[in-house]
């Protein structure tokens, strides 16, 4: 639990209808596998311990007594499990049969959750057997004891063990119904959702299934573990699939094969859930007066993750679904802009081209705007700047660029106006520290500035979001622009999209330029070459954009403490990053993003295109002067 991290399972036994004493015997094989494998909250199905197709032997006394015997059983057997446990049966409370849901720990009954909507439509016919359940819970006898039955229980873990889980319940019919209890369980504080069902198969339903789980976990900001009867249900009239289902905040964790009754697993993370609402206003909790609230107790312990983190969660895996994002935020990109220009009135546009993948997708994006807007792409005025660190290969494929897409192409070499301004401050040229490489950056800048002056036009910024986070622009130099079309880009995402383009464009020119800039190293070529090479390469210095993006990620889009997004990290890159290695550029991206908000507390505009944004106006609103020692000293506990 450590972290935040439970692992739950979905267990579908293959049982046979109204053998108690044999279902017993296999939902215990179950339980003690998925505890076995880590599991701390176990799902099974509805009726289980009786069949749920038992129809009118419902009735039978012999039939409810031996799945009461059935749950005395389970409940000596897992007396020393740890861990939450669902399991189904019928139940009399007062003169009325009930479709329930029995939660277990070590050994005790927790509470008994009721069926609320019991279906009788299509092939359900429920109601000849089953009464409706109370929302209210009330106390009933239990072997001795007094246990609450009703809807509205929350089953929470207590301080000192999984901060904040809070467990509630569900059956079948339930979640299909228009207002279903999860819905007032979430609001009431549930974040994560049980559901014992017995759904059976027809064509088309496994969709409308996932697709129902994925969208109520979203809705609620939680997770949901969807447990479905399979083999072994009569199939007098149905086919039961056992078609089990775990989903987090909309994202499937882990789906069941179906007609096989496989136990599926998957590692919550509650504090993220935990955090998503406390971001989304939209969330408000409402009054938990009418539920009960019955604690347990999980001990801490570092659950073996299991759970696939992405080592690029900026850049899909999936190349359909790459490419269609790709696009989708080209388009972003150049209608921000499209709309920037109109407002403005504007007909041309100032880009300080270096061969670089930023300033790349920026021309790109800048080119496809102009396009939407029916302007002549001679407006757009690329202007090179050779300077002391500017290589041949650099400068070829700027200047290439820039004519195969119908730019205007303007060079201007600094080195004599740089040289001068040392001489300005009595700076040695031959010392080349940051003031060498700034001058270099804001004497550009000015240039952009002055020339956009000169057409009327406006300054398109190249810088990109991974820069940002880590303050690696220049204060009031490559900083600074007009309009940002980079800035809600990670560069992760800036060489899938320029690689995009380079596949779709058509022009096979193009396109061998737009390859070769990928091919180049990341740098400011602001420092001398050395043979012609370039010898400041940013990742060097910063470390590899692949860590920082996923850093940036984890600890704005989910709020992770440094402790976790190490341990995350050296999940997601094992066998490319030693431990050491992530846990150097770890640290230097906290000292990098806390000491360099100043710089992003006064960015130009740009377009948010994804879930992470370092906008002040947006999603980042951060003092500049916010200490950082308590990220960094969980880091150095590490």
């Amino acid at each position: 639990m450590k972290h935040g991290f439970i692992k739950v399972a979905a267990a579908t036994p293959k049982i046979k209808v109204a053998d108690t004493g044999f279902n017993t015997t296999v939902i215990l094989e179950k339980i003690t596998e998925s505890y076995g494998k880590g599991a701390r909250i176990i799902v099974l199905p509805e009726l289980c311990i009786t069949g749920y197709t038992c129809q009118d032997l419902f009735a039978q006394e012999l039939l409810l007594e031996g799945a009461l015997d059935g749950l005395r059983k389970i409940l000596k057997a897992t007396a020393d499990m740890e861990a939450l446990i669902f399991v189904g049966l019928p139940m009399e409370k007062g003169s009325k049969l009930y479709n329930v849901a029995a939660a277990l720990f070590k050994g005790e009954v927790l509470g008994f959750v009721p069926k609320c909507f019991i279906p009788m439509h299509h092939e359900f016919y429920e109601g000849r057997n089953f009464a409706k359940g109370n929302d209210q819970p009330e106390d009933i006898l239990f072997d001795g004891k007094y246990v609450p039955f009703g809807s509205n229980i929350l089953f929470e873990a207590e301080a000192g063990s999984l901060k904040g889980l809070s467990v509630a319940c569900e059956i079948c019919e339930d979640l299909w119904a228009p207002m279903s209890p999860s819905l007032r369980h979430g609001l009431a504080g549930a974040n994560v959702i049980v559901n014992l069902s017995a759904s059976n198969e027809n064509v088309g339903k496994d969709n409308y299934r996932h697709m129902l789980v994925a969208s109520t976990s979203a809705r609620l900001m939680a997770g949901y573990i969807y447990c479905s009867a399979g083999e072994g249900e009569s199939t007098q009239d149905m086919v039961f699939g056992g078609h089990n289902l775990i989903c987090e905040n909309g994202v499937m964790l882990a789906e069941a094969k179906r007609f096989i009754c496989e136990t599926i697993y998957a590692d919550m993370d509650i504090h993220r859930l935990r955090m998503e609402r406390r971001n989304m206003s939209s969330f408000e909790p409402e009054s938990t007066g009418s539920y009960r609230h019955v604690k347990f107790h999980l001990t801490e312990q570092e659950t073996a993750i299991e759970r696939y983190f992405a080592p690029m969660p900026f850049v899909p895996s999936n190349t359909e679904e790459r490419e269609k994002r790709c696009e989708e935020i080209l388009s972003i990109q150049a209608y921000a802009l499209k709309k920037r220009l109109e407002h403005t009135n504007c007909k041309h546009a100032v880009i300080g081209i270096s061969g670089g993948l930023d300033s790349t997708l920026a021309i790109l994006v800048t080119a496809k705007a102009f396009d939407l807007l029916g302007l002549d792409r001679t407006h757009i005025h690329a202007i090179t700047m050779p300077c002391f660190g500017t290589t041949d290969r650099t400068y070829d494929n700027a200047c290439t660029l820039t004519k195969k897409l119908g730019a205007t192409l303007e060079e201007i070499d600094i080195k004599e106006s740089v040289t001068v301004h040392f001489n300005d401050i009595k700076h040695d040229i031959d010392n080349h520290n940051v003031t060498y490489e700034n001058s270099q950056a804001r004497e550009r800048t000015q240039i952009l500035m002055d020339i956009a002056n000169r057409e009327n036009g406006m300054v398109i910024g190249t810088g990109d979001m991974s820069e940002l986070a880590l303050g690696w622009a220049t204060y009031n130099g490559d900083h600074m622009s007009m309009y940002g079309v980079n800035a809600g880009v990670p560069k992760t995402l800036v060489r899938h999209l320029v690689q995009y383009y380079a596949d779709t464009c058509g022009n096979e020119e193009l396109s061998r330029v737009l390859l070769d800039v990928l091919d180049t190293p990341v740098s400011p070529e602001l420092l001398p070459p050395v043979d012609g090479v370039i010898s400041q390469k940013t990742e060097d210095l910063v470390g590899p954009y692949e860590l920082h993006d996923f850093f940036l990620y984890y600890m704005l889009r989910c709020g992770f403490t440094p402790s976790k997004v190490y341990r995350v990290a050296c999940l997601a890159f094992e066998g490319e990053y030693d431990k050491e290695v992530i846990l150097k550029w770890l640290k230097t991206f906290y000292r990098r993003f806390f000491t360099q908000q100043f710089k992003r507390s006064c960015l130009p505009d740009g377009p948010k295109v994804g879930s992470v944004g370092v906008s002040p106006r947006g999603d980042l609103r951060m003092p500049s002067d916010a200490c950082m020692s308590l990220w960094l000293a969980e880091l150095e506990e590490l």
